[in-house]
């Protein structure tokens, strides 16, 4: 018998599957992951290649002569000419220019002469997973599926891991059951005929940040365009996001020059001084055939709402859920609209601004321009002098900054310089977790600093890397609880050509003390008008965040007086609701609660009632 979450149901834009090599024992091994209304999809032999849940807009195949490929997710490839690539496979290692040559988001996967090969999305927004499975190696794109057949209980470490604020590359990166493997998301996942046999192979390196931006904003507006465009390309109803902000607007406009109808949505904010909707109402004056809905801002829910009512099912813990009322809730209203896909401006802020840790290298080799720019960025951020200086002459290799980092988990949160010209924020843990997580984090940050290397030389680059990785494992989670609530979502912005086009501008014009966003304001010219591409700032929420942690408190206080972490032993559940009873206590405000509430979260969505699904 397999157990699964009661909510282990899908519907469109909520693909997961497991994928099998061409054998009798993996087949055998495949009945195990046999669902209530599960889909198959064939080797040559007869013999399972794919199983799980998908929706036929979801997918496209192949397969010609013993090799087969499959893309699921969004990407607008021709079946024709993936008959054409298959045709021509004689080793799956070509695919690694196929998937880089691909808009959308997708995984693909091929099957050539037994073996398999099973890659995500270089953003981290679609994961692969593998695990042995009575000798079979199986490859996934969810950690739960595998652990479910596998019988595996979470590893007590990694749930010590996920309680740093934050957990830094590579840590975050990692399965939460030690018997899954997680695959980092530059690297495919290739199974060898026999069906044990695996190895990670890279497909995906980021481009070197080179290009001027008058070069590179064409190529970053095309990348948008086809983004958006395969999200729209069928026409219906999609409905955007509509804040007003640079991110939103642009994809807004983007939608509606496609053959969709669209649905503006807009969520005032709560604070009296937050400007988002009468830059919304600036930019509907420019799209007369965009609906547009404006939400009471009074019904928005607040941050922390409804964690104890949470049942989505998670494959990690994701601070997600924090904000996960406030995302679903208009969704219901949209589709009622008719949307059929709601398209966000998430990831935006990630991939068109960039870490002003780029300055760290750009002081050494550009020394009088970045001593202007930083000049701009101090009087921005309200940098001092002094920690300014000590942060740009601190040139620790990024493994020494994780063993130091490893060594002053409790001490006070990192200045702000520091974070923003450094490797990244220093990862803390507070005083409601106790001494053996602390141990056990400790130990995981070791042994993580005695290989790990930076995903990019360029400190500036790899925290760019990092935040969108991150980024990416939330947005993951809240895809899916958006296709359980019945509208898709979908953010174009992190789509790995879109990512890829904005790297490619050289830093020193991509962020600047000067200029907001000059990457989408210079792409988006044309496209957006002058008057929208003019603002400079953007909301906080921090009112609605505020205002939760007060008004939800008994719900914290639920939520730590039977905890699973404390009976884990990983935190001390009485601080917890000490804390609860006391929302203004001094940093709460700055989300240092959210990793331990994701964990929390988790756990119990674990220990949900299950679905009994009798096995052939």
């Amino acid at each position: 018998m397999t157990e699964l979450h009661e909510s282990a149901g899908t519907g469109p834009g909520d693909a997961h599957f497991a994928v099998f090599t061409d054998r009798a024992d993996a087949a055998a091994v495949a009945r195990s992951f046999a669902r209530p209304g599960s889909r198959t999809l064939a080797h040559a032999s007869g013999r399972p290649w794919l199983v799980g849940h998908w929706h036929d807009d979801d997918i496209v195949t192949a397969s010609v002569r013993g090799a087969s490929l499959a893309v699921v997710g969004c990407c607008p490839v021709d079946p024709d000419e993936l008959r054409r690539r298959a045709a021509r496979l004689r080793d799956l290692a070509e695919l690694d220019a196929l998937a880089r040559s691909l808009p959308g988001s997708f995984h693909l996967v091929g099957a050539l002469d037994g073996g398999i090969r099973v890659q995500g999305t270089a953003s981290g927004l679609r994961l692969v997973f593998h695990a042995e499975i009575d000798g079979v190696r199986v490859a996934a794109t969810r950690a739960d599926a595998l652990a479910a057949v596998l019988g595996s209980e979470p590893d007590l470490r990694e749930l010590a891991v996920r309680l740093l604020w934050p957990a830094p590359y590579p840590l975050f990166e990692t399965s939460m059951w030690r018997a899954v493997t997680a695959v980092p998301p530059q690297d495919a996942a290739v199974v060898a005929a026999d069906g044990r046999t695996v190895r990670h192979t890279r497909w995906w390196r980021p481009p070197e940040p080179v290009r001027p931006l008058a070069d590179a904003a064409p190529l970053i507006r095309t990348a948008l365009e086809e983004a958006v465009g395969a999200r729209t390309r069928q026409g219906g109803v999609v409905s955007c996001d509509l804040s007003g902000g640079l991110d939103s607007t642009s994809v807004c406009f983007l939608a509606d020059r496609s053959p969709a109808r669209v649905v503006a949505s807009t969520w005032p904010g709560r604070d009296p001084a937050d400007t988002d909707l009468a830059w919304a109402e600036r930019a509907m004056g420019h799209l007369p055939d965009v609906e547009h809905v404006v939400w009471d801002a009074d019904a928005s829910p607040l941050v922390y709402e409804d964690l104890l009512g949470i049942d989505d099912l998670l494959d990690e813990p994701t601070i997600g859920v924090m904000d996960r009322s406030r995302v679903l809730h208009h969704l219901p209203g949209l589709a009622a609209r008719g949307s059929r896909l709601h398209l966000t401006g998430i990831g935006g802020d990630h991939v068109a601004w960039c870490s002003e840790a780029y300055y760290h290298r750009l002081l050494r080799t550009r020394p009088l321009f970045a001593l202007r720019q930083l000049r701009g960025f101090r009087a921005l951020w309200q940098w001092p002098l002094g920690g300014t200086l000590r942060a740009l002459a601190d040139c620790r290799p990024y493994r020494k900054w994780l063993i130091d980092a490893a060594g002053d988990l409790r001490g006070p949160l990192p200045p702000s310089v520091a974070t923003g010209l450094g490797w990244g924020m220093t990862p803390r843990l507070f005083g409601w977790v106790t001494p053996e997580a602390e141990r056990m984090a400790r130990r995981a940050l070791l042994d993580a600093a005695a290989t790990a290397t930076p995903l990019h030389p360029d400190r500036g680059l790899h925290t760019d890397l990092e935040q969108i990785r991150s980024c990416t494992r939330v947005i993951r989670q809240w895809d899916r609880m958006a296709a359980h609530a019945g509208l898709p979502m979908a953010s174009p912005f992190l789509d790995d050509r879109v990512i890829e086009a904005c790297l490619r501008v050289r830093p020193g014009e991509r962020v600047t003390p000067w200029r907001y966003k000059p990457v989408l304001s210079t792409a988006m010219r044309g496209i957006v008008p002058e008057e929208c591409l003019r603002r400079s700032n953007k909301a906080t929420a921090s009112m609605d965040a505020s205002n939760g942690l007060r008004e939800h408190r008994a719900d914290l206080l639920a939520l730590w007086e039977d905890s699973r972490l404390a009976e884990l032993g990983l935190v001390d559940g009485a601080e917890l609701r000490r804390l609860a009873r006391r929302p203004a206590s001094p940093g709460l405000n700055d989300a240092i609660l959210y990793s331990t509430i994701a964990a929390e979260v988790w756990l119990r969505g674990l220990a949900r009632p299950r679905t009994r699904i009798p096995q052939p």
